[in-house]
């Protein structure tokens, strides 16, 4: 059963950031998604927008949330300097799994914890992720079954794109969405009494 620690504020909606610190015996007090503007800013690279990304997010929330710890994290999947989009169509998840096909890529995830005198606490984490090459047929198929939805690159680790990974060097839980190393380290600082 995961510990709730009412004083930490999780700023995502994505039931897999829930789902992966439940795994570690954690469960925020609060939910709180951050909507906010996620395009990239001019010639920034894929790993400092996760990074400040994931910073953004937290601050946007904590300003709801006074003398609490907020979590917020973003992921990004990177075809070298290129930042790939979340799959929101079909032609974008086709596009996406076209361009990681047979090559290598990297899954930058950033993770903020802000505590509640507003001091932040960044980490960024880099999985390199190997795909096979993906004939018509497996992509066609991949994008029929609708997993690829709202995901960043056009695909889901945990899913059925799990047959599309040929090697992966790092964090695989980064991939999923929360670096959890990292994560459970940051919140070493929240009590597990939930005090801070």
């Amino acid at each position: 059963m995961p510990h709730t620690l009412d004083q930490l504020v999780l700023a995502s909606a994505s039931p897999r950031r829930l789902d992966l610190l439940a795994q570690i015996g954690l469960r925020p007090g609060a939910i709180d998604p951050a909507d906010m503007d996620e395009t990239p800013a001019k010639d920034e690279l894929p790993a400092p927008h996760a990074a400040r990304l994931a910073e953004a997010k937290a601050r946007a929330v904590a300003a709801r949330h006074p003398g609490r710890f907020v979590l917020a994290a973003d992921t990004v999947v990177a075809c070298g300097r290129r930042i790939l989009p979340k799959a929101e169509d079909e032609r974008t998840a086709r596009r996406c799994l076209e361009l990681l096909s047979g090559r290598r890529h990297r899954v930058h995830g950033g993770v903020c914890l802000l505590e509640p005198d507003g001091r932040a606490h960044v980490r960024l984490v880099t999985t390199i992720v190997t795909f096979k090459r993906l004939d018509f047929s497996e992509i066609a198929a991949y994008i029929a079954d609708g997993e690829w939805h709202g995901k960043a690159g056009g695909y889901a680790i945990q899913g059925r794109a799990a047959l599309f990974v040929r090697a992966l060097s790092g964090s695989y839980s980064n991939v999923v969405g929360l670096p959890l190393y990292e994560t459970g380290t940051l919140l070493r600082g929240v009590g597990r009494d939930g005090g801070a």
